[in-house]
């Protein structure tokens, strides 16, 4: 206390300067139209532009939650769009052979994506959602801009996504405007170039137009955008249109995705599988029986196959 007491008075004459410096300041912004104006402006700048960098702040710590809250509306959007679609497709059908409505055959699951590689050959994605969430293998995987890839194994709470940037991946898909269809695969290299293979050489191809998924299997409805046509090349025999695609999602900022779940995939693959063997019905019964009923890590012989090569039925 002696010491703040010293420093006072051994500085009193500063003290005193910045007391009549106040009072000067003060009488000159009161008593002036001019300065006080001034000093308002000034005041509010100084303001304004603090709350500028505090709320730039604030919008940067909640990125990640608002990201989440836009995943979210993209999921309903996409449901929507679903239930449009299907009710188009319904009133173009002749009245006297319209079935009745149906329940919803789709539904999404948001997820995150926690380790991914892309500069692989047979690069893999695992997302923080697994069997207890409901997921399954052979579960279509999308994001807010297009489809990503295709469930390949689960466990409990983790799965593994087989993504477009696999060479492995073979996804049905058709171009929207003439709905020709072919396969996509990925031939290394850029991690936003695929290629559609087989397309005829009769199909009316255009550069920009849109791919997008068939809905030939159980995977991914139709008409969930993919890419848009880049380039159109030769096939290696010539018998056949090549496209090279630019994909839509963004692999190297992935971080939400949604995982489509199929409420009839597990009756439609059972059916066909028993139509392409007869006398082996009550073995497949007994095998999709144990399937459901297991909750260890969920990988088979079939499922890979069906992963890797998503061809049309």
């Amino acid at each position: 206390m002696r010491a703040l007491i010293d420093l006072i008075i051994k500085n009193q004459h500063w003290f005193v300067f910045l007391l009549l410096e106040t009072i000067s300041l003060a009488f000159l912004f009161s008593y002036n139209g001019y300065q006080k104006s001034v000093y308002f402006t000034t005041a509010n700048d100084v303001v304004g532009l603090t709350y500028d960098v505090i709320s730039g702040i604030t919008s940067h710590l909640h990125l990640e939650e608002e990201n989440r809250e836009l995943e979210a509306t993209n999921e309903n959007l996409r449901k929507q769009l679903h239930a449009i679609q299907q009710q188009m497709i319904a009133m173009q059908q002749d009245s006297t052979k319209r079935l009745p409505a149906l329940s919803p055959q789709y539904d999404v699951v948001s997820a995150q994506v926690v380790n991914m590689t892309i500069h692989r050959p047979n690069n893999l994605i695992t997302i923080n959602k697994g069997e207890a969430d409901g997921i399954h293998p052979e579960m279509g995987v999308v994001c807010s801009r297009g489809v990503v890839g295709i469930v390949y194994m689960t466990s409990r709470h983790y799965s593994i996504v087989m993504p477009i940037l696999n060479t492995n991946s073979k996804i049905s898909c058709r171009l929207h405007n003439s709905e020709h269809f072919g396969s996509l695969v990925w031939q290394r290299g850029d991690a936003d170039i695929a290629y559609v293979t087989n397309i005829p050489r009769h199909a009316p191809v255009k550069v920009k137009e849109i791919v997008e998924t068939n809905g030939f299997s159980d995977i991914f409805p139709a008409g969930l955008p993919i890419g848009i046509v880049q380039k159109i090349e030769d096939s290696s025999d010539g018998m056949a249109y090549m496209l090279r695609v630019k994909l839509f999602a963004n692999f190297s900022t992935l971080r939400e995705v949604s995982v489509i779940t199929n409420y009839s995939s597990p009756e439609r693959r059972v059916l066909e599988m028993m139509s392409e063997n007869p006398e082996k019905q009550d073995s497949v019964l007994n095998s999709q029986e144990k399937r459901s009923d297991s909750i260890h890590v969920s990988t088979t012989g079939t499922n890979e196959k069906s992963v890797k090569n998503d061809t049309v039925r």
